[in-house]
């Protein structure tokens, strides 16, 4: 297995329209050996990353994240004061203009657990603890409580980015996966990226608040 800290802004896998390139051929030239994509996180989106270096490797992740024994932790920072802690199932489906959004019953059930972690005028930073895994499920399940992720440039109230951020303000923080043969989880964690850091460090700064 590989675990990479992917910057924002990098796709992970080749994409249509994409002229940078993606992190599974960067990491793949930078071992010289075929890996094999586990999952993806958003583009805009920085943080982990984990990649299979074999095919039984492979399938064995794939099955852990299909039966949500993958547990994933996400640093978010939102628009607005979301509740201290809340549950959000919603079910979500792709609509006709190519964006993801709330659905009825027929959509895939989604369900994000989260905490805050901190809270400034305004704003708040946000644990959050996607339960499935469907496309841009905290962008969307946070903008239908009415708080966008800073800086995302396309769910949220115009004008976009959301709050003006130059980046959107969501980090793959940790991921903790089943051990081998009964044992303890594997944990792996990457910190939030210095740019991150430092616009949280402005709101901070700005006097919007301490932590909750």
């Amino acid at each position: 297995m590989l675990a990479v800290d992917k910057p924002a802004g990098q796709a992970v896998i080749p994409g249509r329209g994409l002229s940078e390139e993606p992190l599974c051929l960067q990491a793949q030239r930078h071992t010289g050996e075929k890996i094999f994509t586990v999952h993806r996180i958003d583009r805009e989106a920085s943080g982990l990353v984990i990649f299979a270096k074999n095919p039984r490797t492979h399938q064995r992740l794939c099955r852990d994240f299909e039966a949500r024994r993958a547990q994933k932790t996400y640093w978010t920072v939102l628009l607005g004061s979301p509740a201290p802690t809340g549950t959000i199932d919603k079910p979500l489906r792709l609509f006709g203009s190519g964006r993801m959004g709330v659905a009825d019953s027929k959509g895939q059930p989604s369900l994000t657990r989260y905490k805050m972690l901190e809270r400034f005028a305004g704003a708040a930073l946000v644990e959050a603890f996607p339960l499935t895994g469907r496309r841009h499920q905290l962008r969307i399940h946070f903008f239908s409580l009415g708080t966008p992720i800073l800086g995302d440039p396309l769910y949220g109230r115009p004008p976009r980015p959301v709050g003006g951020f130059p980046r959107l303000m969501l980090h793959a923080l940790e991921l903790r996966l089943p051990g081998a043969d009964h044992g303890p989880p594997l944990v792996l964690r990457a910190e939030p990226d210095d740019e991150f850091l430092r616009l949280l460090s402005l709101l901070r700064a700005e006097g919007r608040g301490a932590a909750s």
